[in-house]
């Protein structure tokens, strides 16, 4: 079982410098914008891209472009990271929703097993309804009734079209669904996306963690005897010999 204290050794919390009074204007989709904003993001690592994926040209596209895309992947996979890590945790530590669940698992159950135990038409909602909301992201039609263009396209890496073009009713949005944003300065804004990336990448190293440890105990020495071992695949949605067709 994992304790409060494996969260608080794993904080997503990550140091973010200090904002200066006045911010200048920085091109992000260029690499000398993603110098600046690697060494605000973390002023001890800096700028670090052994791949060189900066200068790269995706299918041929511009490098601005490709900057566009990668910058978007990362706060996506940060996100999705966070949600799994805070997931995990709550899970690991018995909490669940305080009403029936349609289906049941054994207790003690690990959150991979959990999901291995999920009907497979539950697991094709989720699947199908994170590919809708895929799709929201990418039309260009949305966006520019947003006033906001394609992220590789120079708009903005991270943003998530409201759903007000729908036909029928949402209760909220994705992006900012209560609110908290409105009123913040830009300043306060744009440190609050460098501490979300920071965060998402903990995120990442810290899901990815979890799941090192459950498939091979010992192999992360910090999460030894907390995690729960696992020997199914979870990198298969289904099962290890799934195939669509």
């Amino acid at each position: 079982m994992l304790s409060v204290s494996s969260v608080a050794a794993l904080g997503f919390q990550a140091p973010v410098a200090p904002m200066p009074t006045s911010v200048p204007a920085v091109n992000m989709m260029d690499k000398a914008g993603l110098e600046t904003l690697a060494k605000e993001l973390n002023p001890v690592v800096g700028f670090w891209d052994p791949l060189n994926l900066s200068g790269a040209e995706f299918w041929g596209d511009s490098d601005a472009a490709t900057i566009g895309f990668l910058r978007e992947a990362e706060i996506k996979h940060g996100r999705v990271a966070m949600a799994a890590f805070v997931g995990f945790i709550v899970h690991s530590n018995g909490i669940t929703f305080p009403f029936p669940q349609a289906y049941t698992y054994p207790p003690g159950s690990s959150a991979q097993e959990v999901w291995d135990l999920l009907p497979e038409a539950g697991k094709w909602q989720i699947i199908l309804t994170i590919g809708f909301f895929e799709f929201w992201r990418e039309n260009s039609y949305v966006l520019s009734s947003e006033g906001q263009s394609h992220y590789m396209r120079g708009g903005k890496p991270g943003y998530m079209p409201t759903f007000d073009q729908l036909p029928h009713p949402v209760p909220f949005n994705l992006f900012d669904p209560f609110g908290f944003s409105k009123g913040k300065s830009e300043e306060a804004k744009a440190r609050g996306l460098k501490v979300e990336i920071n965060n998402g990448r903990l995120a990442q190293i810290g899901i990815m963690g979890f799941l090192a440890e459950s498939k091979v105990p010992g192999s992360v020495p910090a999460l030894s005897g907390l995690i729960k071992p696992y020997s199914g695949e979870v990198m298969a949605p289904f099962d290890a010999n799934f195939h669509i067709f």
